[in-house]
């Protein structure tokens, strides 16, 4: 395949950095990168809303989305324009519960649990913070994988988040994920420890066999993490020689999404000191 025949080449050929220093007080954001981009001024604010313009004013670098905000000489302004990714609309994912404090979500595979520097429109958090009423900031406290989906907890304020990530850290937080992975892992029943160091840190995943599938060869299985290493599940099932099924980075079949999905939640709120458990569909 060519280079211009690849959708990935193409967006990356397509992807424009614009670096301003603002002169003028008062000026328009959007007039501003508008000149400096050759972009016109609904593009620009289309950028915005997207999260994909950035200003940073003395130490504090922020995302802006207001082209009515006012600018000061020497603010800092940076549009990572990319129209392929601007332009594309997010899957929808499905909110399981409102808590006020925080919500629970069902994330789809392919949306991300939280914006990168060219935008955050195709992220959990924004996607929470657009869709809830009344609206509210959105934070993450965990991810899933851009691939993976099933539940993903996004706080609403700075101190849910705090209470939430300590839940986290202290691992008071329990979570199952259903995973389809290549070949025969063992007998149905069969519990494996898995307790090999990703990047160079512990991690502790726990797996059981559920079901088999002789004619795909394939196992379903379910498995509970105790640490949140990047890509945990992943690298230990490849590491054991059964790699997630749809997983084209770790060796799994390259047909189909990848089948991880985590489907069970359960913790203590800190709010209500009330035992939540969630659980989806596998």
């Amino acid at each position: 395949m060519s280079g211009s025949e690849d959708p990935a080449a193409q967006a990356a050929a397509a992807a424009q950095t614009y670096h301003l220093v603002i002169n003028d007080h008062g000026a328009s954001a959007a007039a501003a990168l508008s000149r400096a981009s050759a972009l016109s001024q609904a593009r620009v604010k289309h950028a915005m809303t997207c999260g994909a313009v950035w200003l940073t004013r003395g130490k504090s670098t922020q995302r802006l989305r207001r082209a009515s905000r006012g600018l000061r000489c020497g603010d800092v302004l940076d549009l990572y324009y990319n129209a392929q990714l601007l332009d594309s609309a997010p899957p929808a994912a499905r909110l399981v519960l409102d808590a006020g404090d925080y919500s629970v979500w069902d994330k789809p595979g392919q949306m991300l649990s939280q914006g990168s520097k060219w935008g955050d429109h195709w992220s959990i958090a924004r996607y929470a913070e657009t869709h809830l009423l009344p609206q509210r900031n959105g934070f993450v406290v965990h991810r899933l994988d851009r691939a993976a989906s099933g539940l993903i907890l996004v706080a609403h304020g700075k101190r849910a988040a705090a209470a939430l990530s300590a839940l986290f850290r202290t691992r008071a937080i329990r979570k199952c994920y259903r995973v389809v992975v290549e070949g025969w892992v063992g007998d149905v029943g069969y519990i494996v420890n898995m307790n090999g160091p990703i990047d160079g840190r512990d991690a502790h995943s726990k797996l059981e066999v559920l079901a088999i599938d002789r004619t795909q060869h394939r196992s379903m299985l379910d498995v509970w993490i105790e640490t949140g290493r990047k890509h945990q599940i992943r690298k230990h099932l490849a590491q054991l020689g059964y790699p997630v099924s749809g997983d084209r980075l770790y060796g799994g079949a390259t047909c189909g999404d990848l089948q991880l999905r985590a489907y069970r939640l359960e913790f203590v709120c800190p709010f209500s000191n009330a035992a939540r458990r969630f659980e989806l569909d596998a």
